[in-house]
């Protein structure tokens, strides 16, 4: 079955943003995160696809839109159209959306997908390089095992993208990947196209019980110190990568030099108010941009300077107490982090579990502020797993919305996704129709999972 979701060939290379110095004057670009830049690049290419309208469901456009009794047509690979009376090609496939709900597909930023996967074994566990406090050099995609049984998983939940990270044992774990959750035989067929890295970092107790016993960091204040240290060294490398003697390529500082120019976004494991405040002020000596805090079990405590800053918390809805540093948590964390001016708030996963069930992760958010007499509509809600998520990982121009021209990512639900009773009955990924909850030649079995049936019934004959 999981050829029916292969995707022929295609190269798509990856872009570039803005650049930022770390000094008070222009730096010259360096390129130096270009270099190489072809290397390992997307070969994701959608399935073709018929044409496809949805019609009279409720709609959340993933902006704040919400459409009663409306049509969604995708067309393409990209969304042609969402309103009332819409026409479709003859060869369409017709969807009766009545009683149900359509949105856009979900993003999941945080996960360990493919390089933590089922079924756990030491064998698979290929998330930490803890052979050094900073391992900015390694990519988490060389680790993906896209065979992992928890993609096909997150997909009956919805889950049409996700960022997939390096774990949080190092100051600087190493580069993230965006991925489109398709079945495929590689990696590169599964990157999102045009998507930018991203770098995992992390702050807190992780990194110093980690190396605390191994040569340090050992203390809070010597985990910044590793920071500081490797950025010095990035501005330097990009210093000298501009020159007319670059010398030789340094995959670590290579990628902390990416980040510093805006090419390479930067998202933080950090749980504490004071350690947040920190990373953004390590930020300001720096000039690089924090794209996202991820778990911010405290962020509530800050939510006005996340939100002045542009800088989004990608949070969980309940999650609290396992650890000193979470233990100050709130079940409104989402919902202050929300309301702040320019406040980004995201419901993340950081669970192979979890990422099952994003939208009732999103719902508790909505009865835990209901409680505290904050209301939510569910139209605002599903910005925290579309359009916010979108905006943090530096795709929200493709996806996050259901948008005329954005990738036809969509799903339909059997009613309103925040409830108990929700169930992801459709899914379409750039128009192709990847799952369907009542056909199971639309829910993708890896060949792993197929080979595990086989010695489950005397083996393959």
């Amino acid at each position: 079955m999981s050829r029916l979701l292969s995707a022929a060939l295609a190269v798509a290379l990856f872009g570039g943003c803005a650049t930022t110095s770390t000094s008070g004057t222009p730096a010259a670009k360096s390129d130096v995160s270009h270099v190489g830049a072809n290397a390992y690049a997307s070969t994701y290419a959608p399935i073709a696809s018929a044409p496809v309208l949805i019609t009279n469901a409720t709609v959340l456009i993933g902006d704040g839109q919400r459409l009663e009794g409306a049509d969604v047509l995708l067309q393409d690979g990209r969304v042609a159209a969402v309103g009332t009376g819409l026409d479709a090609p003859a060869n369409a496939q017709r969807v009766d959306g009545t009683g149900k709900w359509v949105t856009p597909g979900i993003i999941d930023v945080h996960s360990h997908l493919g390089v933590y996967p089922s079924p756990g074994a030491s064998a698979h566990s290929d998330g930490n390089e803890m052979t050094a406090p900073n391992t900015a050099q390694v990519w988490a995609e060389h680790s993906v095992w896209p065979q992992d049984p928890g993609f096909g998983a997150a997909l009956a939940g919805g889950v049409t993208s996700l960022q997939i990270l390096p774990g949080s044992a190092n100051l600087i774990g190493g580069r993230g990947v965006t991925l489109k959750n398709v079945a495929s035989t590689t990696v590169t067929d599964m990157k999102f196209p045009g998507a930018p890295y991203g770098l995992k970092m992390a702050c807190g107790e992780n990194p110093k019980r980690v190396y605390g016993q191994k040569g340090g960091p050992a203390t809070r204040m010597g985990n910044v110190a590793g920071y500081r240290a490797a950025l010095i060294d990035a501005a330097e490398y990009r210093t000298k990568q501009a020159g007319d003697s670059p010398g030789k390529r340094d995959l670590k500082v290579e990628t902390m030099a990416g980040a510093m120019d805006g090419d390479i976004l930067v998202h933080i494991h950090c749980y504490r108010a004071d350690e947040m405040a920190q990373m953004l002020d390590l930020a300001k000596e720096f000039d690089f941009k924090v794209a996202a805090f991820h778990h911010g079990v405290e962020a509530y405590k800050i939510a006005d300077r996340l939100g002045a800053e542009g800088v989004c918390g990608a949070l969980w809805a309940d999650w609290w107490g396992f650890k000193m540093e979470a233990f100050d948590g709130i079940q409104e964390n989402i919902a202050i982090v929300d309301r702040a001016p320019g406040g980004c708030a995201i419901v993340h996963s950081d669970s192979d579990e979890g990422i099952q069930r994003l939208n009732q992760e999103a719902a508790k958010v909505m009865a835990s502020a209901q409680r505290a007499g904050i209301e939510i509509t569910p139209e605002h809600a599903i910005r925290w797993l579309t359009e916010n998520a979108a905006k943090s990982l530096g795709v929200l121009e493709q996806t996050g919305t259901l948008t005329a021209g954005k990738m036809g990512d969509a799903v339909l639900w059997n009613g309103n996704p925040f409830t108990v009773y929700a169930l992801a009955e459709q899914v379409w990924i750039d128009g192709a129709h990847v799952y369907d909850r009542f056909d199971p030649a639309r829910q993708p079995v890896s060949d792993f999972m197929l080979g595990q049936g086989a010695a489950a019934n005397g083996g393959a004959r």
